[in-house]
């Protein structure tokens, strides 16, 4: 089954998706660089979330600080490529993960060409990501707004590879349970041509009987 959708409706939902994102995860950004202080936790409902301004040279989550500029040639080819597949797009629910994707991935890659590095020096593709959101009870790790959306473009890009939904619009047919009677199909008919038969030997063995 086939359900695709026309590339400008596509191409806008995408792009829509992705400034949502990077705006969201800019401006709280801007928002923590000047009015939290750095290093300090703020409980904001408890332990369950707090706000702990803290500078990341790593990917999404902390995850292998000390290798900012490696993920800012990551990110830089992630943008170029969805750029350019995006015309292949005709789900709508691949262009939400694209979406997720792509403002994520600027909103990071912005940081790490404008922000400082661990010297404090702005150096071009080496500057440290800003992280705030911190979840004890579910991770130990601090994250921001780009982390959640490029998670989630993760999560819903399994969800739709396992339900068979294609980039193209396109969904894998289910497979037909072969044991099942096809439509239009009688089998009352040969049932009822073997009674027939019978029926006619046995008039056929009667008959023979009453002759003899």
């Amino acid at each position: 089954m086939a359900v695709k959708r026309p590339v400008w409706a596509v191409l806008t939902l995408l792009g829509v998706c992705a400034v949502v994102v990077y705006l969201a995860d800019q401006l709280s950004k801007f928002w923590v660089k000047n009015t939290l202080p750095e290093g300090v936790s703020n409980p904001v409902l408890g332990d369950f979330l707090q706000f702990y301004f803290v500078r990341n040279p790593g990917a999404a989550f902390s995850i292998a600080s000390g290798s900012t500029w490696i993920f800012s040639i990551l990110a830089a080819i992630v943008t170029i490529v969805i750029i350019v597949f995006a015309r292949k797009i005709r789900s709508i629910a691949w262009a939400v993960v694209f979406g997720l994707l792509l403002g994520g991935t600027l909103g990071n890659l912005t940081d790490r060409l404008s922000q400082q590095n661990a010297e404090g020096v702005v150096e071009f593709g080496h500057g440290l990501v800003i992280d705030f959101i911190y979840t004890p009870w579910m991770m130990p790790a601090i994250y921001n707004i780009a982390d959640i959306a490029i998670v989630s473009s993760m999560c819903l890009l399994v969800i739709l590879t396992f339900s068979g939904i294609h980039i193209d619009g396109t969904r894998d047919a289910r497979k037909k349970n072969t044991n099942e009677t096809p439509i239009g199909s009688n089998p009352t008919v040969t049932l009822q041509g073997g009674l027939t038969g019978q029926g006619g030997l046995g008039d056929g063995g009667a008959g023979g009987a009453g002759g003899n």
